[in-house]
Parts: C-alpha cells; structure tokens; sequence
C-alpha cells in the first residue's frame, strides 16, 4: 500500500508552481540522504545552526547566514532581532513596553497575503508596521517621509504578489535605509540568485529553502553578522515554536551547495518543454493558448490558457482539482479570465494526463 492508498489521499499534479498548500519542492536524492545523516546522529545543536550558517556564508560571499525554518520564521526572526539588539531582557521579553523603537517601514503594496499576510509575520516579532506609500505607488520620499525616531528597519519584499509597477527598487530602498542608518531586510523568498542581493548591500536576505533552492521545509537568513546574530538569539525566544530539526538543517545545507553548483532549470529549456506541451493543448478546441514569462521577471515560462467556450477559467480550475487525480493550474488570473500551468515540477506523462483532463472537461460543456 502507498501513501495515497495508506492516508487515502490524491494523488496530485502541481502545475501551480512551488506553493506551500502541495508541498511546495521535490527534493533530490543527495538532500534526503543529508537528511538521513542528520536524522539518525546527534549534534549540539546551537554549533550545528552557527557551523553550517559559517558554511552556507561562505558559499555566498555574506557575514554570516542562519537555517530556519520557513522564509516566514526569517521574518520573525530577524525583525525580533533588530528591535532587541542583542538585548538578552528582550528574547525573554519581546513584547515589553521598555523597547518603544518598533516601527518597521513597509511599501503599502508589500502588504500582501502569501498564506499569511506579511503584517502577521510582523506582529509576531513586535514591530508596528507603518505603510509607505500607496498600494500602487512608492517612491523613496514616500519611504523617507516615515521615517522617525522609532523606526527601526525597513522590510523590502520582492515577489510576484506584490504590486510591481511605480514602486521603488531594491537599490533605491537600501539607498534610503542606510542614510538613516537602518537596515534593509529583504524577503526574497521565491528568488533564484542567491548572491546579487548581498552585492547590492541589502543587510539581510531571506529566502525560502524550498522554493528554488529545491530543500526541504526551511529557509535561511544572510545578512551582516550582528543582524544573524541577533536573529539567531530568538532561538530561546518567539523562535522556540519556529525551530528547525537537525534533518532539515542538513538537508538544506547541501540543498544550497547543489543549487549554486547546478542552478535551476533554465529559461531555454523550460521552454522547449513547454513546446510539445502547448501544442496539444492548442488542439483541444475552445483553448486559445501561448507561452508567457513570469510577470516578476524571473526566468520562469509558463502555458497560459484563455477559455473561449461556455466554461470559465474558474470553473475548469474547479473541474480540475476535482478529478480523480487532483490537477492544480495557476489560478492568479482566473478573474481574468485566465489559466496559467507552470511545468517546472510536472513531467511529460502528467502533461498528457492535463491535456486529456482539460479534454475530457471542454468535451463535457
């Protein structure tokens, strides 16, 4: 009996891309077997986060680097980190009343719900979140305008769900941080270069491990060392609930070392998969259907579908999770009447069990 079989579950084709509600990632073997070697030894575990942050820092070219446990808990973390400073009181404390420089400068149109809402992630750690801006526009006066005495970090998140036009850019806001003497945090979650961030002077990067990067459930900080050192010392406080096991800590570390080695699938190739892709799904009829690139500007190509029969984008997505094998499509443009399938974790067999499922759903208007 499988898993399915055992836990009665779907069997699942994600054409959504790298989504935390399936999973997110398939890891390599090379990671599972860190993962093994990690799971059946023993570490103190305060040496095995600073000895492997030394190793992952290196790699990159940053002061120092710190294995969480979600890009989320990087957040957390590290925005705990900057209003303590070091202080001891605080990590025991981290709601108390004698620390008032809490402010945390946000564009308003990063203020948006990943599976959270970024505002969350901030609460937890203590910052007051002060938007900057407007939900379609953010300039560098908009971001120095709330700029007080009680500012102590601006967060910075670049992602495809935020809003992308007349906003700011990354040099721009590390420009503004660091004549005020503030650090730029930057959530960078879903990226794929791990170094061109740290090359800009942002002072701390996130990531999520199992994204690009291809690990397992995780994330890790890069940054200057007083800031890692500061998110690491959460670790005895509200980074208690967000610990990491010693699996996913080595799991992930040889997840980077891989990915810098190997990088991700490239634009050119993901395009000529998609080609055999697109064509059988041009021929399903009522389907208009072309190749698109990700609207972040990543090298990331993807088959959009615009229904033109009597059903909707969001009805055929329905049809779709719905099956007997559950098929998740991108539905971010559904309202658009748009369907988009993102092919970096399908393989060909999947894409002819879409194309006859979409098939099989148009045939049935």
């Amino acid at each position: 009996m499988d898993l399915y079989e055992k836990y009665n579950l779907k069997h699942v084709i994600n054409a959504d891309g790298k989504m935390t509600i399936l999973g997110v990632s398939k890891v390599s073997d090379e990671v599972v077997e860190a993962q093994k070697q990690g799971a059946q030894n023993f570490f103190e575990m305060s040496d095995l986060l600073i000895q492997t942050g030394k190793y992952l820092a290196k790699l990159v070219d940053s002061e120092d680097a710190l294995v969480v446990n979600s890009a989320s808990a990087g957040i957390a973390e590290t925005l705990a980190g900057v209003i303590g400073q070091g202080s001891r009181y605080h990590v025991y404390h981290p709601y108390t009343e004698r620390i008032t420089k809490r402010d945390v400068i946000l564009p308003m149109g990063h203020d948006v719900d990943y599976g959270t809402p970024v505002e969350v992630m901030m609460n937890v750690a203590g910052a007051r979140m002060v938007p900057a801006g407007y939900a379609n526009m953010c300039t560098p006066e908009h971001i120095e305008m709330q700029i007080t005495e009680q500012t102590a970090a601006i967060l910075y998140i670049k992602s495809h769900h935020t809003v992308q036009k007349s906003m700011l850019t990354i040099p721009e806001a590390i420009e503004v941080a660091h004549r005020h003497n503030l650090p730029l945090i930057l959530d960078a979650a879903a990226e794929e270069d791990l170094v061109k961030y740290l090359e800009m002077d942002a002072d701390v990067v996130i990531y999520s491990g199992a994204k690009a990067i291809e690990g397992p459930a995780s994330g890790v900080i890069f940054g200057k060392e007083k800031y890692i050192r500061w998110a690491r010392m959460q670790g005895a406080g509200i980074g208690r609930a967000m610990k990491i096991g010693k699996e996913n800590i080595l799991g992930l570390t040889a997840a980077i070392a891989k990915y810098l080695k190997e990088g991700s699938e490239a634009g050119s190739a993901m395009k000529q998969r998609l080609e055999p892709f697109v064509s059988n799904l041009a021929g399903v009829p009522n389907l208009k259907v072309r190749v698109v690139q990700d609207a972040a500007g990543r090298q990331i190509f993807r088959a959009e579908v615009t229904p033109t029969g009597k059903l909707s984008a969001k009805e055929i997505c329905n049809q779709l999770r719905n099956g007997d094998i559950a098929i998740y499509a991108r539905e971010y443009r559904v309202n658009e009447g748009i369907i988009e399938f993102d092919i970096r974790a399908v393989n060909d067999v999947e894409m002819y069990q879409i194309v006859s499922r979409l098939k099989e759903i148009i045939e049935g208007e």
